[in-house]
């Protein structure tokens, strides 16, 4: 994530606060069902925060990380109106002012297709990560099939000129192997939101614009059926489309004798 980035999401962070792409995810329910109990959650390029204070009655420490100050502004606000005590730091994922080894987990929801160096947050990440800790992302999934995989990340572009990229399992599993973390599970083909979005509404919460939204359309009425399929984009009876918005889920764990 730059600069540029940073300034939008700032734009954006109302709409973050509510969208129901954050505020609820069955993925998010999984992680929640795979981890033992945390006392420290570190939720980094948090948006409104709603990953991190999903951990409020588990963790007696939570902090949220992100370069937006709309969207840290928001964390607390939320965080205020539950009665939760919270810690936030402005920041870029790829370089964190905190200390090492100082959190049960470190996570990452729907964000990492943003950064602008993807290796450099990974290590940050988990060198916030205690020994014996975990670290969890839950981000847009690449596709092995380049044909899938361009088709999705134009659609991706189309709906945010931010994005970056989406990533495979395997390139997950690679990221996660080359920091020393023990891949426990890796999830995919997740929907973050049951019976998806059309692209209207896809559209409306990243303020897309028309253009944005119509070209989608366009764009995806001119594909082969089959790979509408593969991609798990729906039709609707009205002739539209609807979003799965397919995550990955991916949780590892920090060796005890890491010095990282």
């Amino acid at each position: 994530m730059n600069l540029s980035s940073s300034q939008r999401f700032d734009a954006l962070a109302v709409n973050y606060a509510v969208s129901e792409v954050y505020t609820s995810s069955p993925t998010r329910a999984r992680l929640h069902a795979l981890l033992p109990r945390v006392e420290s959650v570190c939720d980094v390029a948090s948006g409104a925060g709603h990953t991190g204070l999903g951990f409020a009655r588990i963790a007696s420490r939570i902090v949220a990380v992100d370069p937006a100050p709309n969207m840290l502004a928001q964390f607390r606000q939320l965080a205020a109106e539950r009665g939760v005590a919270v810690e936030t730091v402005e920041a870029f994922a790829e370089s964190i002012p905190l200390a090492s080894a100082s959190f049960d987990l470190v996570i990452c929801r729907l964000a990492a297709h943003h950064f602008s160096d993807l290796p450099k947050a990974m290590t940050e990440m988990t060198r916030l990560a205690k020994p014996g800790g975990y670290v969890a992302h839950i981000d847009m999934e690449g596709d092995e099939n380049p044909n899938l995989d361009a088709l999705n990340h134009e659609i991706e572009v189309l709906h945010d000129p931010t994005h970056v990229r989406s990533y495979t399992a395997k390139y997950w599993r690679e990221l996660y192997a080359a920091n020393g973390l023990e891949v426990e599970a890796c999830e995919n083909r997740c929907w973050e939101i049951p019976g998806g979005l059309t692209v209207e509404r896809w559209c409306e919460l990243g303020d897309s614009g028309t253009e944005a939204k119509q070209a989608i359309q366009d764009r995806l009425a001119a594909v082969p059926p089959e790979w509408l399929s593969e991609l798990e984009i729906t039709r609707d009876a009205d002739g539209g489309f609807r979003i799965p918005v397919r995550t990955l889920l991916i949780l590892g764990r920090k060796q005890t004798d890491s010095r990282v």
